[in-house]
């Protein structure tokens, strides 16, 4: 069963979230929060496996109860982000503070679900293309020095680091495999070593990663 906290201002909007969640049999709505430091609050006290997460809320915003939760507990849960613009300011800084991926208010049920279930056995739903946009948008553009070295890669080898570049360039394991004739096992190998060098949570931030130390460059 898939523990879920919903968080969001709207009483209206978590009535239904909760409705959606709890007509299906893998996923049990574990408490509800309207604000940011409620929301941490109960993550702390309940452990729930994925928090849905509005952005905007008053008091403490959805950034802020992300880097608090992730603080208290590194481990999880996983934190699905909810947004009315997929290119809101406020995504690409939850997905580098810590959030496995985001979702527009207006997505089908279907999808919300799909979601859940997808970040709650640890993957990342942001398709890559869609986190290079976000990057595009908010660094390499502005002047200001990249937030990571390039020196961060050295814990890498040549084969990792040329895995690295390909995921940030939006490429699936199969994809990798094909160009570099390998194995599709052999790239998932890779991926998670990866993942583990650089202490990344999900291929998202391995995305995210990248540009910031500058291995691939906005616009690239």
């Amino acid at each position: 069963m898939i523990r879920v906290l919903v968080v969001d201002d709207q009483a209206l909007l978590r009535a239904g979230l909760r409705m959606i969640l709890e007509n299906t049999d893998d996923m049990d709505v574990i408490g509800e929060a309207d604000d940011g430091a409620a929301a941490t609050a109960l993550a702390v006290e309940k452990a729930p496996d994925v928090v849905l997460m509005d952005i905007r809320m008053p008091g403490v915003d959805g950034l802020e109860a992300t880097r608090r939760i992730r603080a208290s507990l590194p481990d999880g849960p996983r934190i699905l982000v909810l947004t009315t613009f997929d290119l809101d300011e406020y995504v690409y800084s939850a997905l580098r503070t810590g959030a496995s991926g985001f979702l527009l208010k207006d997505s089908l049920a279907a999808d919300l679900l799909s979601a859940i279930r997808v970040v709650a056995r640890g993957d990342a739903i942001v398709a890559p293309s869609i986190t290079r946009r976000l990057i595009e948008r908010h660094i390499g553009t502005s002047g200001d020095p990249l937030p990571r070295t390039e020196a961060e890669l050295r814990v890498l080898t040549e084969r990792e680091r040329e895995v690295l570049e390909l995921i940030a360039r939006g490429m699936s394991n199969a994809e990798i495999a094909s160009r570099l004739f390998l194995s599709e096992g052999t790239v998932k190998g890779h991926v998670s070593r990866i993942l583990t060098k650089l202490d990344l949570r999900d291929r998202v931030q391995a995305v995210i990663f990248s540009y910031e130390c500058g291995l691939v460059r906005a616009g690239a």
